[in-house]
């Protein structure tokens, strides 16, 4: 079992920048992957980015990708994610999970665990 809970939500304006961060109650095992995925109102929750915590391979969605980055200290167990050169079309709840179901981790069917959200806002 593990926890997990993240920060660094906000409001800010488009073109702005926001890190956000998701702090796991255990260390991660070197085969967990550990995702960042959002929800805008009325949407499905998608995929962001993911990161392979032992390896530290990354993928990331195309909406995002060369704006969002996605790291890990695997000292303090947490995951972050950079979030620069934000739209008004990023606002949403940003979730991070984690899978230990040795998938892919593109998919939110792919992790077992979740966090409860942090709101991102993005003005224009």
């Amino acid at each position: 079992q593990v926890q997990l809970a993240e920060s660094g939500g906000g409001l800010v304006q488009a073109g702005g920048s926001l890190r956000l961060s998701c702090a796991a109650s255990r260390r991660p095992s070197g085969t967990n992957v550990m995702g960042w995925f959002r929800q805008a109102p009325g949407k499905e929750r998608g995929f962001v980015a993911r990161i392979r915590w032992g390896s530290g391979s990354t993928s990331y969605a195309s909406s995002v990708k060369d704006r969002f980055t996605i790291s890990r200290d695997d000292a303090k167990n947490t995951m972050y994610l950079q979030l620069n050169n934000l739209k008004p079309e990023d606002t949403a709840i940003y979730y991070c999970a984690l899978s230990s179901t040795l998938q892919p981790g593109l998919r939110v069917n792919e992790y077992n665990y979740w966090g409860q959200g942090t709101q991102v806002t993005v003005s224009s």
